[in-house]
């Protein structure tokens, strides 16, 4: 975890999980670098929100499309868990757990889970449910509700979550970081 900047009631707090997605990001606007996966998103969010109040979070990153022709950079209107039986946890608890968090009336669906997806049977099964794949997104939209801040959550398409995902992502982070630079730079 990594915080740069000053974080103030009226700006937004950019949130990134991995240092490559944010090389590009040139203005004064806080960032939080949370590392990857859902329990470093979800501490790294939590631990700051317990301290700042930020206008709102911003959670940009990389996305693998689960469905073809998905490209470019979109904000989220839906996130889930593509990796938590929140419907067996209920059946044993009688408690709703891990529910689809609505963030927007219009949008894409994006699955988080602590699986980088590079498997065209797995992806095929997500698309079910998203057109999206990532491995911090519900996190961080988790930990601002519960804090009630606003949450917004970006991505940029940089594989389509098969074999060839990690060498995709690896060629196309950086083209990645430039575009949602851009967003940043246009919509903040």
């Amino acid at each position: 975890m990594r915080l740069t900047g000053i974080i103030a009631p009226d700006r937004p707090l950019l949130v990134v999980a991995a240092e490559e997605e944010a090389v590009h990001f040139n203005h004064d606007l806080p960032l939080l670098l949370t590392g990857m996966g859902k329990v470093n998103a979800a501490v790294a969010v939590a631990r700051v929100l317990a301290v700042h109040r930020p206008a709102e979070i911003v959670n940009l990153g990389t996305a693998g499309a689960l469905r073809p022709g998905i490209k470019g950079t979109h904000e989220i209107a839906r996130v889930v868990q593509h990796d938590l039986d929140g419907e067996a946890i209920e059946a044993l608890t009688g408690r709703p757990t891990g529910l689809p968090l609505g963030l927007r009336p219009e949008g894409l669906t994006l699955a988080t889970g602590d699986a980088f997806v590079s498997s065209e049977k797995v992806r095929a099964r997500l698309a079910l449910q998203a057109d999206l794949v990532d491995m911090e997104g519900y996190a961080v939209a988790s930990a601002a509700h519960a804090a009630g801040v606003p949450v917004r959550l970006v991505k940029h398409v940089s594989d389509t979550a098969d074999e060839e995902a990690a060498l995709t992502w690896k060629e196309s982070v950086e083209a990645c970081a430039r575009d949602l630079a851009a967003w940043v730079m246009t919509h903040l």
